[in-house]
């Protein structure tokens, strides 16, 4: 039984994922934000990756049923409705309608991740839910990837936490696990880091978004379980 680790997506390719369960995570911002507007009602969450492929896509469609949200820099993109921020995504501005997301790290990641199946995504948000959800994947199949969005392309801290944290919640009962050594890594800093707080209030993202006056988002981010809602990503949309 195998669970890869990935710390970012470079290098991956549709094929490599082909027919393999596959649980993405970016747990500052993109993931907590599409978990919480499905949680809301959002329709579907369609990733795009670029605020301009975003654009391209609504350009055709009737404007009432859509929201375009996504962030450069942190900050809500020109234009768009809201950004990319979890607290944003209530009933009143999502339920409903399909969310266009873009963002610097998430969306690329659920982009490059097409051919898994199924593509789950995980936060602290969902932690539980999800986590069963891709045990019931690796018992079925024996095998699972785990895919971090990452930072600017490279190792983000809250990221790998959160994957440490799923292989030990989804191993439970596994013999023979084989981890890569990405995967093993992870698990080893979930077990030194403290809670989800302590474990993203230690991470530059968190440090960045608090100076972008964007604290609360990290704070709301942590708290684990808030909601049961898994999403999966199938035909570049990502339904309840």
């Amino acid at each position: 039984m195998k669970i890869d680790v990935y710390y970012t997506p470079l290098g991956l390719s549709a094929g490599d994922l082909t027919g393999r369960g596959v649980v993405v995570i970016d747990v500052l911002r993109a993931g907590s934000t599409l978990v919480t507007a499905l949680a809301a009602g959002a329709k579907a969450v369609v990733p795009a990756s670029s605020s301009e492929e975003a654009v391209r896509l609504t350009a055709n469609l009737e404007k009432d049923g859509i929201v375009l949200a996504g962030e450069r820099r942190m900050l809500k993109v020109e234009g768009f409705g809201l950004g990319n921020s979890p607290r944003e995504m209530t009933r009143e501005a999502v339920g409903g309608k399909t969310v266009y997301l873009a963002t610097t790290n998430g969306t690329p990641a659920l982009v490059a991740v097409q051919g898994g199946d199924p593509v789950l995504v995980a936060a602290a948000l969902n932690f539980s839910a999800a986590a069963e959800r891709a045990r019931a994947v690796f018992l079925e199949r024996g095998d699972l990837v785990i895919v971090c969005a990452g930072r600017e392309k490279q190792f983000a801290l809250e990221d790998a936490y959160t994957a440490g944290r799923l292989i030990k919640a989804v191993k439970k009962g596994a013999r023979k696990l084989n981890l890569n050594d990405a995967a093993q890594v992870a698990l080893d800093l979930a077990a030194q880091q403290g809670g989800w707080r302590d474990a993203f209030a230690a991470s530059d993202a968190a440090r960045q978004l608090v100076e972008a006056g964007l604290g609360e988002d990290v704070t709301f981010c942590a708290q684990p379980d808030r909601v049961t809602v898994v999403p999966v990503y199938a035909e570049r949309r990502i339904t309840a």
